[in-house]
């Protein structure tokens, strides 16, 4: 069995959308990278004394974090919304774009708008700043319309459905659980006591809509596998009936929520009750992981566009599976969870940035440098996993999470070597980082043929 799960026939209209969204992602990628390494910089032993205070370390990690996640995330759920679901060229799709961009833009420069006070809370974490709260409740807005358009614009077939067809079900899931997450967040700001505030108050707010919001990445992940293995000619043995079953198996534990939103918002049974959701509902995606896992034995020769793809599957695969490891290993709050989350985070963005790579040519946008491409995910996965490896060995060691400069308390030889090496895998996956962005660009720059 050999099923083609291909992308559609792809409207002109949602083209110049999708290229709109890899440019919003690319800008996110930009600014997120520039970040890191200064973040990188500041915990790396000897070039942490020349870096800005601990203050910087906090609002540049906060931006970090929204941009390569929040942003980067959103602009990747756009490209695949829009392939899948803009038939012809449409207010709501124009509308929900321009919202994301606007909202992206307020976020990035809110920090110099006025004095910004970081909150280091989970999930999204926020500056005390107007402008900061008006850049993200714009950018929920977008994600809503885009979300809303997306499920409104197509029912999905699942009587006979083609390969195709089990792809865009599984964004319709994707686009559901989405909205359910914003849902999620407005539930808690209604039941979040009044005496709670600070950090705390931030952690209770997006801490459902956080959770829920890992259910649709894993989602969106696994069409993504799903994807580039099938562009790769690997043959997944998964019929398109069977992957219905799979992909809803994936979001079958959110119908918990009612029960967990019984809880007071503050409550141990809420907070560990998502916890425990996310660490078990989420192995729910085991069947479709492994046969994707298992197809990259199976495929055919590879020409020279395919390559990358492949490159960037196994180490999306690789990556996502350590992270998954290491969130099993976490005791107190050290070096691991980050750790954890930048294995997992990074895995889904390495199989968005294949995907990238194989809808550029769709998009007359075509990989001009497939050597480089090929490349890259060998260095930006390689260099990750280097970094997360690291960061889990020294917080073995104790050192916290969260942490810069003389703060790290880095006070043994095993420490010090530990943190060396996080700031070379980091300097690594910037470098790959760096290729992706030139190899994009670069296509995006090109004028299609006509």
């Amino acid at each position: 069995m050999n099923e083609t799960f291909a992308i559609p026939h792809i409207h002109p209209a949602a083209k110049k959308l999708a290229l709109g969204w890899i440019w919003l992602g690319v800008y996110s990628l930009v600014a997120a990278g520039f970040l890191a390494v200064l973040l990188a910089f500041s915990r790396t032993p000897v070039l942490q004394e020349l870096m800005p205070t601990n203050d910087f370390f906090k609002v540049a990690l906060v931006v970090h974090v929204d941009l390569s996640v929040l942003i980067w995330f959103l602009a990747c759920s756009g490209i695949l919304w829009t392939i899948f679901g803009v038939h012809r060229s449409s207010l709501w799709s124009k509308a929900a774009f321009m919202l994301a961009v606007a909202g992206t833009v307020l976020l990035s420069i809110s920090p110099f708008l006025g004095t910004a006070k970081p909150l280091m809370n989970n999930y999204i974490p926020v500056l005390l700043q107007p402008w900061f709260f008006f850049g993200l409740i714009i950018v929920t807005a977008g994600l809503v319309v885009q979300a809303l358009g997306f499920i409104s614009s197509k029912l999905p077939v699942i009587k006979e459905p083609n390969g195709t067809d089990a792809l865009h079900f599984a964004l319709y899931l994707s686009a559901i659980g989405a909205l359910v997450a914003v849902v999620c967040v407005a539930v808690s700001y209604i039941n979040i006591p009044d005496t709670i505030s600070g950090k705390f108050y931030y952690d209770l707010l997006f801490w459902g809509g956080g959770h829920v919001h890992q259910f649709v990445n894993t989602v969106l992940l696994l069409v993504a596998w799903t994807m580039l293995a099938s562009a790769c000619g690997n043959d997944l043995r998964l019929s398109p009936k069977l992957s219905l079953l799979l992909f809803t198996l994936v979001v079958v534990p959110l119908l918990w929520l009612p029960s967990l939103y019984s809880y007071d918002i503050e409550s141990s049974e809420h907070i560990v009750g998502f916890t425990d959701l996310m660490r078990k509902g989420g192995l729910a995606s085991i069947p479709i992981g492994l046969l994707v896992f298992f197809s990259t034995f199976r495929f055919p020769a590879l020409n020279e566009q395919q390559k990358p793809l492949r490159a960037a599957l196994i180490s999306s695969i690789t990556l996502f599976g350590a992270g998954g490891i290491l969130g099993f290993m976490i005791q107190g709050s050290n070096t691991v969870i980050p750790a954890h989350y930048h294995g997992s985070i990074v895995g889904v963005t390495m199989a968005f940035m294949g995907v990238v790579f194989m809808l550029l040519p769709h998009l007359d946008r075509p990989v001009t440098r497939p050597k480089l491409a090929y490349w890259m995910p060998w260095l930006y996965g390689g260099g990750q996993l280097t970094h997360i490896t690291a960061l889990a060995w020294t917080g073995g060691y104790g050192v916290k999470r969260k942490t810069s400069g003389d703060a790290q308390d880095l006070d043994n030889l095993q420490e010090v070597v530990g943190m060396a090496i996080m700031g070379f895998g980091s300097l690594v996956a910037v470098i790959g980082g760096v290729l992706f962005l030139v190899i994009v660009i670069s296509a995006l720059l090109k004028r299609p043929q006509t």
